[in-house]
């Protein structure tokens, strides 16, 4: 293949993964109209239409599609030998892609880095947050940060973090003027704060579990937030019940700022694990962070 046409399936790469001429033109360092220019050059040399462009998005065709999901992971590949050449040098460097949960980046992730990263400034990372299932491959990220059961059987799964309780919390101030849940189906009389998940759209429903019985109550309320701080911040502030892990919300028990009610099934969810591609070739910078996050019991 010629270099020009390397080019030139790396554009599109960015366009279709972008779905934005301008995003993709800022992200590749050049004009629209020259991006435009190499779309028109790639098709007409495949014979087949890649791109269907409006002028508010843009998406791929069928051929479009099948191009794209054969060609991400290849360019991946090809990174991550690139990549793994860094072992030569006298430190480990070069940049890694994840994509993860708030809460996973806000209590595992970041504070490891804050530790590693100062002893190796040629490691950069980018994180991600994203609640729904990402392919990691066909998103060219490096790994990926879920809870257990969420990880696909033929990734490599690294536990970082054990099993996290859940809790269910309001503020004495909310709870001066309703009575306590004793069951989870009496949540349906209550005002309950959801987390709206960005990938599906729809709403995180409500998971409880008790002497082998399992539940799930789909909640209503008058707020919907995709972050779990302003979540535990309406529920603080008297808006209603929030559906939090516990270690995010203990210091607001401790204090008396908020009550935790239907802990007897309220579940324990398996732990975050790291996951990456099993044919993935890691790096040097790669396997560090690796053993930064890997949970030691």
């Amino acid at each position: 293949m010629k270099r020009e046409e390397m080019a030139d399936l790396t554009a599109f790469l960015v366009v279709a993964e972008e779905r934005s001429f301008t995003k993709a033109a800022a992200k590749l360092g050049m004009t629209q109209s020259g991006l435009s220019q190499i779309m028109r050059r790639l098709e007409t040399r495949l014979g087949l239409r890649l791109l269907t462009r409006t002028t508010r998005s843009v998406t791929t065709t069928d051929a479009g599609e099948r191009l794209l999901q054969t060609l991400a992971p290849a360019l991946a590949n090809l990174d991550a030998s690139v990549a793994a050449l860094s072992e030569l040098r006298d430190k480990p460097a070069g940049t890694i892609r994840i994509t993860s949960v708030e809460h996973a980046a806000k209590t595992i992730i970041w504070p490891a880095l804050k530790k590693l990263l100062p002893d190796y400034p040629d490691i950069s990372v980018e994180i991600d947050l994203d609640y729904g299932r990402v392919d990691i491959v066909a998103e060219r990220y490096d790994a990926g940060v879920r809870l257990g059961e969420q990880v696909a059987q033929d990734m490599i799964a690294v536990r970082m973090a054990p099993d996290m309780q859940m809790a269910i919390v309001g503020s004495p101030d909310y709870f001066a003027g309703m009575r306590a849940p004793v069951v989870p189906q009496d949540l349906m009389q209550h005002r309950c704060i959801n987390l709206r998940l960005p990938t599906s759209g729809g709403l995180y429903v409500w998971e409880f579990v008790k002497k082998g019985r399992e539940l799930k109550v789909r909640t209503e309320g008058p707020l919907v937030f995709n972050t779990i701080d302003l979540i535990i911040d309406a529920a603080v502030n008297g808006f209603g019940l929030g559906y939090v892990p516990l270690d995010q919300v203990q210091k607001h028990l401790d204090s008396g700022q908020l009550i935790s009610v239907l802990k007897d099934w309220c579940p324990k969810l398996s732990g975050y694990h790291l996951y990456y591609p099993s044919r993935r070739q890691p790096t040097a910078a790669f396997a560090l962070l690796v053993e930064a996050l890997r949970y030691k019991a």
